[in-house]
């Protein structure tokens, strides 16, 4: 994997997405309001809402808008009416690829995410078609600059993280979704900043890519990233840096 770091390569996809301002707090308010829907509007009893409204801080989107979009999930506000979708499809030289949906009209999206994946040299494909090559995982990636790899290591371990390895300049911990809160309090408790935290699809294989192949799989995902309804892109693509160039 030299060249083709996994956690480099969502660090850099991130950095991109997060960049476009306006359109991450409208993926992180129908986060919200998913959350909100399905396991109500308090947080302290409703983990995932938690999470939701922690993500939204980290980029200080305003109180009144998570406010709201709790009030739209729970149906205090119904002037919007959110569906989660899970699209699986092929990128180029056949990548894996799952966009995870938040959507107010499924034909709308459905349409959209398919003319993005033919431009892009890709196809949708059908459900489960590559879910089987993904597993959903609580998953942290820790710049290793001024930490000691054997503390972190153990201190995830103890908090009930399943796995920890070095990646080029990070480490990634990786934990079942149940274990998620826990292992980011134990880091929580000895100032270990993550990077990116998150309950992600992983891949359980990375497919190594060279080329005009990599920036083609680059300009899919970060042109679904784009899409207003995506709330999550994930492949089993391990690109190099310069895939993501203009």
């Amino acid at each position: 994997m030299a060249g083709h770091s996994h956690a480099k390569n969502v660090k850099i996809r991130k950095a991109a997405v997060d960049a476009k301002r306006s359109r991450i707090f409208t993926k992180l308010s129908r986060l919200i309001s998913i959350a909100a829907r399905q396991g109500g509007g308090d947080p302290k009893l409703n983990a995932k809402l938690a999470f939701a409204i922690a993500k939204a801080k980290e980029v200080s989107l305003p109180k009144d808008t998570i406010e709201k979009a709790i009030k739209k999930g729970t149906g205090e506000d119904q002037s919007e009416s959110l569906e989660e979708i899970v699209y699986e499809g092929y990128g180029p030289n056949g990548v894996a690829i799952i966009c995870e949906i938040l959507t107010d009209n499924r034909n709308r999206t459905a349409g959209d995410i398919r003319k993005i994946f033919d431009v892009y040299g890709g196809n949708l494909g059908s459900t489960n078609c590559v879910a089987y090559l993904f597993q959903r995982k609580g998953q942290f990636i820790i710049e290793a600059e001024g930490q000691d790899e054997d503390t972190v290591m153990e201190l995830a371990l103890e908090a009930g993280a399943d796995d920890f390895k070095r990646d080029g300049d990070y480490f990634i911990i990786l934990c079942d979704p149940s274990n998620f809160d826990q292992v980011a309090a134990a880091l929580a408790a000895k100032n270990i900043a993550p990077t990116q935290s998150d309950v992600a699809r992983v891949a359980e294989t990375q497919v190594a890519l060279e080329g005009d192949v990599a920036k083609r799989v680059a300009k899919l995902l970060d042109a679904l990233d784009d899409n207003d309804d995506v709330q999550n892109v994930y492949s089993n693509a391990s690109l190099p840096e310069d895939a993501y160039a203009s």
